[in-house]
């Protein structure tokens, strides 16, 4: 079965074909056998994504020849209440992803044009939403609730929806199986840190609570967003400036904050290289976002009543090194013990980087969503 993975901005279509095995013993992942990016869309040189999808069409051809996709699966940024479970497509089903847009006003809108697109070029073609924010509908009110009147919730949504769902679900179920655990009683912490980044509590197997919340700002200090702050200090500019317009603080706060702000390198490449040369400004900025997530491990060590395991993903849970030894080092309270030389190596592979004598298990886990969203639409499909 050959699964056409896509993920629609509003300016460019990131693909990924896959090769998924029949077998049920097989690789359950299957293999890639082609990927790209199409960029530019909505300008002079690609008018929308329709001819988007021609492009892709005509590229993929190159590559398959005469065998033929048999389903897509796509990426939804949110699925809002509605969705807790990767979907089938049909009208409907696109009209409610166009009906979430107010809580993704960047993304949703985009991921309907290419459900469409797909749709018009593809008619017959099955097609399958996997939504980032549904493996969080798990979630307790007491965690996903904000005290705020409750019209705000009723009437405008107002509420912790959580992101990174996909990654977070699919490096559980490896650190799971990697430690011979039962998912449904595995207690753990997973730290997405990618230029955006958040921190999962997982209670038997399922998000207990997130670090992200109604938007993808808050949590972790982040590339170029704040993380949590007070919120009154939006109030307090408002009122020192009455000219400021709510997405020039929308852009200070998403596009000119976290490590960009502190250290003036969004990348943390750049920031840890910089550190390391002397900057104080980029150690600065890597102690804050230490600190940061080790308070969230510890509070979430709490909320699931002991984990088990700390799991680092994602581009730099999965790279960065010096600063996983900046976050372990302050949780010695947690019992938490590193393995210095096992941090430093580097590996495509799941594995270990505590001492034998560490309380938790902490793991280097690779995410892989393009094929966690493969496999959702295969399942989904042959169901």
């Amino acid at each position: 079965m050959l699964i056409l993975v896509v993920n629609c901005g509003s300016s460019s279509i990131k693909y990924q074909v896959r090769e998924m095995a029949d077998d049920p013993a097989g690789d359950a992942g299957g293999t890639v056998v082609t990927k790209g990016l199409i960029e530019n869309i909505g300008t002079s040189e690609i008018e929308d994504h329709t001819q988007a999808l021609d492009i892709l069409a005509e590229r993929i051809e190159a590559e398959l020849g005469d065998r033929r996709i048999d389903a897509a699966g796509h990426r939804v940024v949110h699925g809002g209440e509605r969705f807790s479970h990767p979907v089938l497509v049909d009208n409907e089903i696109i009209r409610a992803v166009e009906r979430l847009s107010p809580l993704a006003p960047l993304h949703n809108p985009a991921h309907a044009l290419g459900l469409r697109a797909i749709q018009t070029k593809w008619p017959h073609m099955p097609q399958v939403c996997v939504f980032d924010t549904a493996f969080h509908r798990s979630m307790p009110e007491h965690a996903w609730r904000y005290a705020l009147p409750n019209e705000m919730y009723k009437e405008y949504g107002v509420r912790r929806y959580g992101f990174h769902g996909t990654s977070h679900d699919f490096v559980t179920g490896l650190a799971a199986e990697y430690l011979g655990r039962d998912r449904e009683s595995f207690n753990a912490i997973v730290a997405h840190l990618g230029n955006g980044a958040s921190v999962t509590a997982i209670k038997d197997g399922k998000s207990y609570d997130t670090s992200m919340g109604f938007t993808p700002l808050a949590g972790l200090i982040m590339g170029t967003r704040t993380g949590d702050f007070d919120p009154s200090i939006i109030t307090a500019m408002l009122r020192r400036d009455p000219d400021m317009t709510a997405q020039q603080l929308d852009d200070m706060m998403n596009k000119e904050s976290g490590l960009k702000a502190i250290a003036g390198h969004s990348d943390m490449r750049e920031v840890d290289n910089a550190a390391a040369a002397g900057d104080g400004g980029a150690q600065l900025a890597l102690e804050m976002a230490a600190y940061r997530l080790a308070k969230y491990i510890g509070g979430y060590h709490v909320a699931v009543g002991g984990a088990e395991a700390l799991i680092f993903t994602a581009g730099i849970g999965e790279n960065a090194h010096t600063f996983r030894k900046m976050v372990v080092d302050r949780l010695g309270a947690l019992g938490i013990k590193l393995d210095p030389e096992a941090n430093e190596l580097r590996s495509g592979e799941v594995r270990p980087i505590s001492t034998p004598d560490s309380a938790l298990d902490v793991l280097v886990v690779p995410t892989d969503e393009e094929r966690a969203i493969a496999e959702a639409t295969a399942e989904l499909i042959k169901g």
